[in-house]
């Protein structure tokens, strides 16, 4: 695994261009993968419920504001099955739906070692309030990392623009195996060439961590209309800008 010892990956201007050609949101088609599975839920909040939830909660929000937008190809992959047999099975389904982009939705935790106990509601539990934020994910070994890369800006820059702040965890050492690169230190983009539906899929894709639901107030956040609508249309605006480039501040290509 490649870690971000040396600190942020700078990036050339170029990278971050938009393609020439313009989308028809008629046509054009985002499979929003809902991470997780019923069988395999992921994280744990801090109130003891599961991160399958949180995502797919938050991806029928997102597909619904999609929509609405004029993106009518939307699509919603569920997948069932054991954790790592379901990445596969996703990256298939994606890959059969032809899709432009893919957008996995996951909601943060923070590695076993960290965690605190506490009770909720007479239930034990577990808790970690040290860190919050969103962070968005690409892999260098995608087939398009470029595109990859220029969509995670574009979400990341709408949901900063919103006032959210990213997680900066992902670049300290003191993560371990989960520390990444940290390719933008403005907008929280980072790069993490393990996860298989990042690497795997034929079109550009991108990992988005809404937020952490380890942490007890983000988690209730996270339950919030207020958040859940301003996380989708976060995710709206920057699927409509990647379609019609209006990245005058960045100079012509």
């Amino acid at each position: 695994m490649r870690l971000a010892a040396l600190g942020p990956v700078t990036l050339p201007l170029s990278a971050l261009k938009p393609a020439a050609a313009k989308c028809d949101p008629a046509t054009f088609r985002i499979v929003l993968d809902v991470g997780h599975t019923a069988q395999s839920e992921g994280a744990i909040s801090a109130r003891n419920v599961a991160e399958f939830t949180f995502n797919l909660r938050l991806a029928k929000l997102i597909e619904e504001r999609l929509k609405a937008e004029g993106f009518a190809e939307t699509r919603l992959l569920l997948t069932e099955g054991k954790a790592r047999p379901s990445l596969f099975k996703r990256v298939a389904a994606a890959n059969n739906l032809h899709a432009d982009l893919l957008m996995s939705i996951h909601h943060d935790s923070v590695p076993n070692k960290m965690l605190e106990d506490w009770e909720f509601e007479g239930k034990k539990s577990h808790f970690s309030d040290r860190f919050n934020g969103y962070s968005v994910f690409v892999s260098r070994d995608n087939p398009d990392f470029k595109t990859s890369l220029r969509f995670a800006e574009l979400v990341a820059g709408e949901m900063k623009a919103q006032g959210l702040h990213y997680a900066e965890q992902y670049s300290q050492a003191i993560m371990g195996r989960y520390q990444h690169p940290l390719l933008n230190k403005d907008t929280g983009v980072y790069s993490n060439d393990e996860l298989i539906v990042l690497r795997k899929t034929a079109m550009p894709a991108i990992l988005l961590e809404a937020g952490s639901i380890i942490n007890r107030d983000e988690e209730r956040e996270m339950n919030s209309p207020e958040r859940q609508n301003l996380i989708s249309s976060s995710v709206a605006s920057a699927v409509k800008e990647f379609c019609e480039p209006r990245w005058a501040l960045l100079g012509p290509p």
